[in-house]
């Protein structure tokens, strides 16, 4: 019964997807509408689908999984995050949109030569193709161990299907109706991170004011770290390296920084990096008291925990809270890898046809 759910799941969502692509695509695509949106895409939407792009399914479980090792002291990190989002801000972008560029390695050919250019492009599409491939690899792996790996599918085979499906509601209008799907998807995995949340709290009997005690008296909220400069976890190590962090896997790589480049203005492209720049921190904040209760729970319900943190939200989604959380935490997980994923087969595409095959944009009248 429960791959079947999963597999009902995961049908109507795509459905949902392919509606999303095909009212997009209908009102026209092209170069320009793949590559840029045609540059008339709202800040505040764009926005809303930059956390789903740069929040990933591997933050959906990892994140709630490392409070076992290292506490709360990840929002270190995240504060030094904002810091990041507005070097990129008041930067990097004034320079992107000044040149009026459809990737950001054009920069290189403008400023250092075309042999620059060509190398960054490269540079981009390894690198990405093996942290796409990294993030995507996770999340494949839960959905074949929870439903199809019982039917007897082979690994590879889940694999092609997700791939498949991202490029048929995507390869149409590109960037266009990434904007769209991320900003879906980007509701949908929060909505899902609120209602396991809801739910772990109702299974232990906890109110709000409960929950916040539980987390605010664990022995795991631990946010600050300032007594041990040797640690890893010292407040300024983690602050400036999620700094320098977001300038450089953000600022520089046209996967993130693609959708803020369909926007018409440098200053509506500004409001929108601030804005989800500061969603950041309460949403990883509430990753983490995911995080708490989730070791809250197994430590009352006495469950033995795996040894990988990264398993502790999928053995207790799918083993301990019924099958409505079990399809929440999917659609949760799926919406955060494909709009990663998709997000990312965008840029890898649009830098090879631009960056390495030269293809000119045609602007849209």
């Amino acid at each position: 019964m429960k791959p079947i759910f999963l597999l009902l799941v995961i049908a109507l969502y795509f459905a949902l997807l392919m509606l999303i692509s095909w009212l997009t695509g209908r009102k026209g695509a092209g170069n320009d509408a793949f590559f840029r949106a045609n540059k008339s895409s709202k800040w505040y939407v764009v926005a809303v689908a930059m956390i789903g792009t740069s929040i990933s399914g591997v933050t959906f479980v990892s994140v709630p999984g490392m409070v076992r090792n290292l506490d709360m002291t990840y929002m270190q990190m995240v504060l030094g995050f904002f810091f990041g989002y507005l070097v990129i801000a008041y930067v990097l972008l004034p320079l992107y949109y000044r040149l009026n560029l459809t990737t950001i390695y054009g920069y290189l050919d403008q400023r250092y030569g075309t042999r620059s250019y060509k190398t960054g492009a490269w540079f981009f599409l390894l690198s990405k193709l093996v942290g796409a491939a990294a993030r995507l690899y996770l999340v494949a792996f839960i959905l074949q161990s929870l439903a199809f790996e019982r039917w007897g599918v082979p690994f590879v085979v889940t694999v092609t299907g997700i791939i498949l499906i991202i490029w048929l509601y995507s390869h149409k209008s590109g960037i266009k109706t990434i904007i769209w799907t991320d900003w879906l998807q980007t509701l949908l995995f929060i909505t899902a991170l609120l209602l396991i949340i809801w739910q772990l709290s109702s299974q232990m009997g906890m109110n709000i004011a409960e929950v916040a005690a539980t987390i605010r008296e664990s022995r795991h909220f631990r946010i600050f770290v300032f007594d041990d400069w040797h640690s890893t976890q010292h407040f300024f190590k983690q602050f400036f390296s999620g700094m320098f962090i977001t300038i450089v896997m953000t600022g520089l790589d046209q996967d993130q920084m693609q959708k803020n480049l369909t926007i018409r203005t440098l200053r509506d492209a500004q409001k929108n990096v601030v804005s989800y720049g500061m969603a950041f921190a309460p949403i990883n904040f509430l990753f983490l008291c995911l995080g708490v209760l989730l070791l809250a729970y197994a430590g009352s319900k006495g469950i033995h925990l795996p040894e990988v943190s990264d398993n502790i939200l999928p053995l207790i989604a799918s083993e301990h809270l019924g099958t409505a959380v079990l399809g929440i935490f999917v659609v949760g997980i799926v919406a955060a890898a494909f709009s990663s994923a998709d997000s990312a087969l965008t840029a890898l595409t649009t830098s090879f046809c631009v960056d390495i095959l030269g293809m000119r944009v045609i602007a849209r009248n």
